[in-house]
């Protein structure tokens, strides 16, 4: 028996659902977005991209958490933009919080920063990269708050499964699990559309980073380079398998945003974006159960 095939037992778990600041998360229920920027560059642009983001959102009915990093630790040259950093953008993002009255996401790279951020997000995100890292795992978990765990792009879909069980060993069952693409070769990634199934056989809400998929890891001399004009098309494909939301990054310029602006989503086209992606999660979700043995 492969390490896939698992007793039905493992195999069929009841749907969870995963409350956040009021909102639910489940793969049956309607799309939830984790949106907003890669990093936060400004007060005022952070400021701009998430009035977007709520106005769009609360047009199309849309479920939203705000995301932006504070500090991007992993990136390419060491002479690349990284972010405000914890304090100012701890800042930022309660200020985000407080004037549109929308949750917050974020990511930390060390166990010690776990606790100041969970005082001001409500989901915090384990970058895919350190996902296999205990020490940050129970860091995270022990701060009671929502987990979002980037699937790394080394790790097949069903071995998420490790991690989940730290997280819930350190006490912590409050997870989102967040597909971004496999590497595939050098400088390139995929999405497994079957891995999506894969995922929600843990009856954990399952999400797709759609922007960082784009990525193609170090195709530029100092940073990704990326594959913004096929967002749709992937975003499109993931959202048929009928998922609990979406990841996404957007900026209201991406040639110039100060990371991954490649695969970014230009802000102007946010409306017309999720509103294709709502009406296939609408359509997806309206479909009487298909049971194939």
């Amino acid at each position: 028996m492969s390490a896939m095939n698992e007793s039905a037992s493992e195999r069929h778990v009841p749907e969870r659902h995963i409350s956040v600041a009021g909102l639910r998360a489940g793969n049956s229920l309607p799309l939830m977005l984790l949106g907003g920027m890669n990093v936060l560059e400004s007060r005022e642009l952070a400021l701009e991209v998430a009035e977007t983001y709520v106005e769009v959102t609360g047009r199309l009915g849309i479920p939203f958490v705000f995301k932006a990093s504070f500090d991007k630790a992993n990136r390419s040259s060491i002479h690349s933009f990284r972010g405000p950093g914890l304090e100012k953008g701890l800042e930022m993002l309660a200020e985000v919080k407080a004037r549109y009255d929308v949750p917050i996401i974020t990511d930390v790279h060390e166990p010690w920063q776990a606790a100041p951020v969970a005082q001001v997000a409500d989901i915090i995100q384990l970058p895919a990269f350190l996902a296999r890292q205990t020490d940050l795992v129970v860091a995270l978990a022990e701060t009671g708050a929502v987990i979002n765990i980037k699937k790394p792009q080394f790790l097949a879909p069903h071995e998420m499964r490790h991690i989940i069980r730290k997280c819930e060993e350190a006490g912590n069952d409050k997870l989102l699990l967040c597909e971004r693409g496999s590497s595939f070769g050098y400088n390139n990634l995929v999405v497994d559309m079957l891995g999506f199934g894969d995922m929600k056989q843990t009856g954990y809400p399952v999400f797709f980073d759609v922007t960082h998929s784009l990525q193609r890891p170090g195709g530029r001399a100092d940073s990704a380079d990326g594959r913004r004009a096929q967002v749709a098309e992937l975003a499109r494909a993931g959202m048929a398998v009928g998922l609990a939301g979406l990841f996404l990054e957007a900026h209201p310029d991406p040639d110039n945003a100060k990371c991954d602006g490649p695969c970014a989503l230009p802000l102007g086209r946010l409306e017309p974006f999720l509103a294709q992606l709502k009406a296939i999660d609408d359509l997806v979700k309206g479909f009487a159960p298909l049971e194939i043995a």
